[in-house]
């Protein structure tokens, strides 16, 4: 009972309800950038823009229920790990490297779009060889853009700024 007095989520406080809230905004920003994908379908009969759909309808959902139970209290954190301790300015590199495709894919095209979120949620997990995630990120975000092209899937350019 006395490490309850302690624990200011346990005692109604300090309840990370912007947590659940920073999902639902993360999911917003994915359902906007599926609205500019064009809708085109192939013989699979699923356009590009369905899986960014699914993925921000899902996390739209995660972020409200998040809050929810945030707000009522029903928050069941996991016991504190004292090697990795939560850290927003990590959660907030990995939350821009999920942004960056979303808001550079247009200009940079899916390779570099991909190749910069890739190199943002390796630094958010603790990654600092930024030379070698760039180029991981961009031979699997270029691997990814030849085998969707092989199966008819167009994902636009490969770099829109040459072209």
């Amino acid at each position: 009972m006395s490490s309850m007095k302690n624990d200011p989520v346990a005692a109604g406080g300090g309840r990370p309800w912007w947590l659940g809230l920073a999902i639902l905004v993360m999911g917003a920003v994915w359902l906007n950038g599926a609205r500019g994908i064009a809708s085109t379908t192939n013989y699979v009969g699923v356009g590009p823009a369905a899986i960014v759909l699914v993925v921000g309808l899902v996390l739209v959902l995660l972020g409200f229920l998040l809050t929810v139970q945030a707000l009522r209290g029903q928050w069941a954190p996991a016991e504190e790990d004292e090697e990795a301790p939560f850290s927003r300015p990590a959660f907030l590199t990995a939350l821009a490297g999920i942004c960056v495709p979303l808001l550079t894919i247009r200009w940079l095209g899916f390779p570099l779009s991909a190749m910069l979120a890739f190199t943002l949620v390796t630094h958010a997990f603790g990654s600092r060889r930024t030379a070698l995630d760039l180029a991981i990120g961009a031979a699997l975000a270029s691997l990814s853009w030849l085998g969707f092209s092989r199966l008819g899937i167009s994902l636009g350019p490969f770099l829109p700024l040459l072209g």
